[in-house]
């Protein structure tokens, strides 16, 4: 079963947000966590859901951004200041890559397109959502590391490829695995790869995640999978990312020239990704990450 909707996932796993921007809250019992940090323009829709579904504000001991892309990491500041009790996690390199001014300022020109785009300057300025000034990660979270939320688990995967500060959680009690964007972004029936920040580890990243046994798929943009829909995702993703990897090699034998193969296939995804929020500037760029990468390792291996 595919969830997209706001609400229960599983008894312990709530969607919240919107469709192209899911959060997710985790019950541990005696506390709780959110998983995923979304995009700005979700923040008056999480308020009212947490109300809505009578989650208890106070329980939610722990936010957990799953890589630092600015549509992933936009309500953490808002919820940090608004629970002072909230600690911040996230990777190592996602620490680091937050605390950059160069970052910053591309988070916070990224979110101002955001609310722009959506006319919610005044709504968000009436709660009191400010422009963005960075986020001071509290908590460093690493590979296999357990931490307990209640009486559920979060295992720790370093996900590296779509982005270098990519993690996954796994949750064994739920055998549920939150994926972020590194198992890719579901379009319609196919799953857009994105490598962008390295195709050899996205793969080797999918492979990783693909070894748990896995009930329920929680990803950040078009909603949550379980069962069979859950189980078979990560195969997909799998042989999605094997199948743009040769489109790419095809590409540049046939014209030799990175750039050309790039704006050849972004046209060709964009036939997938106008199904999605994902715009073509998007899509251009991280296929031309993609096709750069490739070009790059067959120019270093004499190809």
């Amino acid at each position: 079963m595919i969830v997209q909707k706001p609400g229960k996932v599983t008894d312990r796993i709530t969607l919240l947000g919107r469709r192209e921007s899911c959060i997710y809250h985790l019950d541990g019992g005696e506390e709780a966590v959110l998983l995923g940090g979304g995009m700005v323009p979700i923040i008056p829709d999480v308020i009212k859901q947490i109300e809505a579904f009578n989650i208890d504000e106070k329980k939610i001991r722990r936010l957990v951004l799953l890589h630092s892309h600015f549509d992933h990491c936009g309500i953490a500041a808002f919820f940090k200041k608004r629970w002072p009790w909230l600690t911040i996690a996230a990777s190592r390199v996602a620490k680091e890559l937050l605390a950059k001014p160069k970052v910053i300022e591309n988070i916070r020109f990224m979110n101002q397109l955001l609310i722009d785009g959506d006319d919610m300057r005044h709504t968000l300025q009436s709660l009191g959502v400010e422009e963005f000034q960075g986020i001071t990660v509290e908590e460093v979270l690493r590979d296999g590391e357990k931490p307990a939320c209640g009486d559920r688990t979060l295992e720790i995967i370093e996900v590296p490829g779509h982005s270098p500060c990519s993690i996954a959680v796994y949750v064994p009690e739920e055998k549920a695995m939150f994926t972020s964007d590194a198992a890719g972004i579901s379009a319609g029936g196919d799953i857009f790869t994105a490598a962008n920040s390295n195709f050899d580890t996205y793969q080797q990243s999918l492979e990783k995640m693909a070894a748990y046994d896995i009930d329920v798929q929680l990803a950040e943009h078009y909603g949550a999978r379980t069962g069979k829909d859950a189980k078979e995702f990560l195969e997909k993703s799998i042989a999605a990312a094997a199948a743009q990897r040769s489109l790419i090699e095809e590409s540049l034998d046939q014209t030799g020239d990175p750039g050309q193969s790039a704006r050849d296939l972004t046209q060709k995804a964009m036939k997938v990704a106008s199904s999605t929020f994902l715009p073509e500037e998007v899509v251009s760029l991280v296929t031309t990450q993609m096709v750069n990468f490739i070009h790059k390792k067959r120019q270093s291996s004499g190809e």
